[in-house]
């Protein structure tokens, strides 16, 4: 009776200790998409979408897969136009994307809207579904103490090795 006991008391333990057990995984994280926060997105257009409202297309550029309401165009309490940095670039504040788009509207007329336009007018009022010449990721907006004039000396030096380029 003793045998049995202490041999049932070692398979609990076994037992228990092995389903306790996790095996050693190492999991891969993009560091980089990881990190709260905005990001900081550079980036160039073909023509002058400055003034324009972008909206986010789906990978087939075919339908819309994001796009702002008439109050979301605003940061910080103004127009979320992107600021204008050296060599054409722009950094954005409003949500550029690979797959982002220009619309006609200018941020102004989109921001005086009364609701927001839907998928089928929004479709038809697309400038641009390929618009820029280059876009880099460069990390957490948070990491800049002043954004514009860091991100111009990057530009200046043409030094975009730190950056993750989109396009």
């Amino acid at each position: 009776m003793k045998s049995n006991l202490i041999f049932a008391s070692f398979l609990m333990v076994t037992v228990f200790y092995c389903s306790c057990k996790s095996p050693n995984k190492t999991i891969s994280v993009d560091t980089a998409a990881a990190q709260p926060g905005p990001r900081a997105y550079i980036y160039r257009t073909a023509a002058d979408y400055y003034q324009q409202v972008p909206v986010t297309l789906t990978e087939d550029k075919k339908a819309l897969h994001s796009y702002p309401s008439p109050g979301d165009v605003y940061y910080k309490g103004e127009l979320a136009l992107p600021v204008q940095l050296v060599n054409g670039f722009l950094l954005d504040q409003r949500g550029i994307h690979p797959q982002t788009a220009f619309t006609k509207w200018t941020y102004a007329e989109y921001s005086r809207l009364t609701q927001t336009p839907t998928q089928d007018e929004i479709m038809g009022m697309l400038l641009d579904t390929d618009p820029f010449v280059s876009l880099y990721d460069c990390g957490p907006l948070h990491k800049y103490s002043n954004p514009a004039e860091e991100l111009n000396a990057f530009i200046l030096m043409n030094d975009f090795s730190s950056f993750r380029k989109l396009r």
